[in-house]
């Protein structure tokens, strides 16, 4: 038997198992979408790129070549031509509370890849004109001061007078809340205010509060304030979540693990509704975790007999994590020096990770610093003379500072480590508490791999980091901050291929799906993603520019544009309608009907634009990128 009929032989009767009677006129089984002429990286054991992939009821029915798949169509098979393009697994992020930033995402000003002071105030004035009257414009992380031109972050003074009297809240990370004069008297801040716990209300020399909130170390003294301010209502929350699904698809990502959300099980009842009205574009996986301090336990203990763990494909809760009890949590603000744990730490973790392990219920938990990661582990060996923490997956989140000893128990006691690109926006910081000996292996990325330990990528977002996987894989791949700054060491720095299969197949092992998903392979999830540029052969300052111009989640297109913008998903109205994602929709909307009126027009002309740059002339060029859409680049001349 010859290759080809080997291969559709084999294919045919993987697919005849899932779909008896719905064949084509050669007898194979009809795709439902066939993607062609692409450089498609399979990830799969042969690492084989190939030009097409045959998909049917959300699985992979074929990879190979054009004249391979062909054999699966069908007259209702809707085929897709690739043009070349670079096809890749769905990214899976393995750390990323999609639920809290979902459930805000509506209500958000993102200054996530903007790169001037200048211009994130400028879109911090624009909404506040567009909201209304009794709500907030809120900046809820994802930047940091070293991605501006000015390297530095905005004054109150400077957010005083772009907001007027319309409240304003920005957050930088979870150390610094910044409130505009009319967020301080919604919130009934006066100099009679009493200092929060854990934080620091700054105030001027008349003891008045100048709009400053400072965790000291507690993230809640500014998490506090967030969730006083306005929410959405039950449909703008459900919208909201699906907006963000969407944003995630549009840079390839299929699949999250959700580190834990706020309110727990009514977040996850929101959740289950999405599910069940089949809205979810990104496959979840949910962990579980307390809001209680020094109720941790009474509340995992309550979770467990109502909380039923699945192997849902799209739709889960797989355990419990990242905070399982907050005297054994190091809050990782590295403005101020490292935390130590609790003195009840090893015993709170103890009696929480007992009743993981004996009702079966996989865990994570948060762990930035070696020293904290020390006395955790010594718990877990102690358990596991008792009871084999093999009965379980569980896993270490963060490790930016794990020892290498530390590493080789982790592996001993058969855990993971999913690791972010924090450092991308707190390396600067991080170097100057901690010195280059330390940041040069922050996290040790290389080490965890030569030592044999499943590694997942991710990036803690949304208020920590970017939800942008790309940044995070420029990351990986150079280890320089957004500000520029060289960092991690090269043993410690991956190349594209590794990087690419800890975000795919690294990551599936967090959530307990390397069985399938993480490549594209017969019989695995159709979750993948088409390129807007060839993410092997971009310069690396260009991997972050990267999104995905086609998304398919469980053979589904869930995101498409550019070339592919007539077979994308209905558009979903924004809920409110004066959101920021409303208006960031609209402006791309013009930017796109701009780039479509200018083909076929002649290149260079000569317009003089008054609005924007009196006294000068505009040389307007269209340029047609890589994926087929369109941009309008300009140039700037004295006349």
């Amino acid at each position: 038997m010859d290759r080809r009929s080997l291969f559709q032989g084999a294919a045919g009767a993987v697919a005849a198992m899932w779909l008896p009677g719905c064949v084509t006129a050669s007898g194979q089984a009809q795709a439902d979408l066939i993607l062609r002429s692409g450089r498609i990286h399979t990830l799969d054991g042969r690492n084989r790129v190939v030009s097409s992939i045959a998909v049917r009821d959300g699985k992979v029915l074929a990879v190979g070549s054009d004249a391979e798949t062909a054999a699966f169509q069908g007259p209702r098979t809707k085929v897709v031509e690739l043009a070349g393009r670079v096809v890749i697994p769905g990214l899976n992020d393995s750390h990323i509370h999609l639920i809290n930033g979902g459930l805000q995402y509506n209500l958000e000003v993102r200054w996530d890849e903007v790169e001037s002071l200048a211009d994130a105030l400028r879109l911090l004035r624009d909404q506040v004109q567009r909201t209304p009257p009794g709500q907030w414009v809120r900046v809820l992380g994802g930047w940091s001061e070293f991605q501006f031109a000015e390297k530095r972050m905005p004054t109150i003074e400077e957010i005083n007078a772009v907001s007027g009297d319309v409240p304003v809240m920005v957050l930088h990370f979870y150390d610094t809340a910044l409130l505009n004069k009319a967020a301080l008297r919604a919130l009934g801040y006066t100099k009679d205010t009493p200092q929060p716990a854990g934080g620091e209300i700054v105030r001027d020399a008349l003891g008045q509060p100048t709009g400053v909130i400072l965790a000291k170390p507690s993230m809640f003294s500014v998490y506090s304030a967030m969730r006083r301010a306005p929410q959405l209502d039950h449909a703008a929350r459900l919208n909201s979540m699906r907006q963000f699904m969407r944003e995630l698809n549009r840079v390839g990502i299929t699949s999250v693990s959700d580190g834990g959300a706020d309110n727990n099980l009514s977040d996850y009842a929101l959740m289950t509704e999405l599910a069940h009205g089949r809205h979810l574009t990104v496959r979840v996986a949910c962990s579980m975790f307390s809001f209680s301090p020094g109720k941790e336990y009474e509340d995992f203990a309550s979770w467990i007999p109502q909380v039923k763990l699945t192997d849902d494909p799209i739709y889960k809760i797989r355990g419990a994590g990242e905070i399982l009890t907050f005297s054994a949590f190091d809050s990782a603000n590295f403005l101020l020096p490292r935390p130590n744990l609790q003195p009840t730490a090893e015993a709170d973790f103890e009696k929480v990770i007992r009743l993981f392990v004996e009702h079966g219920w996989p865990f994570q938990f948060h762990a930035s610093y070696d020293e904290s990661i020390t006395p955790l582990l010594g718990v877990l060996e102690r358990v596991q003379r008792d009871t084999p923490l093999g009965r379980v997956r569980w896993f270490v989140d963060h490790a930016e500072t794990i020892s290498p000893r530390n590493i080789d128990r982790v592996k001993a006691l058969g855990g993971g480590i999913a690791v972010q690109n924090r450092m991308t926006f707190q390396g600067e910081s991080f170097l100057r508490r901690y010195g280059s000996g330390v940041a040069d292996r922050a996290p040790p990325v290389g080490e965890m791999l030569r030592a044999g330990v499943p590694v997942g990528l991710g990036t803690d977002a949304t208020r920590i980091a970017s939800y942008n996987p790309w940044i995070s894989l420029q990351w990986f791949v150079t280890g320089r901050t957004a500000g520029g700054l060289q960092m991690v060491g090269a043993a410690n720095r991956l190349d594209r291929q590794q990087a690419l299969r800890l975000y795919t197949q690294g990551s599936a092992w967090f959530s307990g799906d390397e069985a399938v998903k993480g490549s594209l392979e017969p019989g695995k999830f159709a979750d993948l993603a088409v390129l807007s540029a060839d993410y092997f052969a971009v310069p690396e300052d260009q991997i972050r520019k990267i999104e995905s111009v086609l998304t398919v989640m469980d053979g589904q297109i869930v995101h498409a544009k550019g070339p592919y913008r007539s077979i994308a998903p209905a558009p979903l109205p924004v809920n409110p309608d004066w959101s920021p994602v409303a208006a960031a929709r609209a402006a791309e909307e013009e930017g796109r009907y701009l780039a479509k009126a200018m083909r076929g027009h002649a290149c260079g002309h000569a317009h003089v634009n008054g609005d924007s740059c009196a006294g000068h002339t505009h040389a307007h060029n269209c340029i047609q990128g890589d994926a087929g859409m369109w941009s309008l680049s300009c140039s700037c001349m004295v006349t």
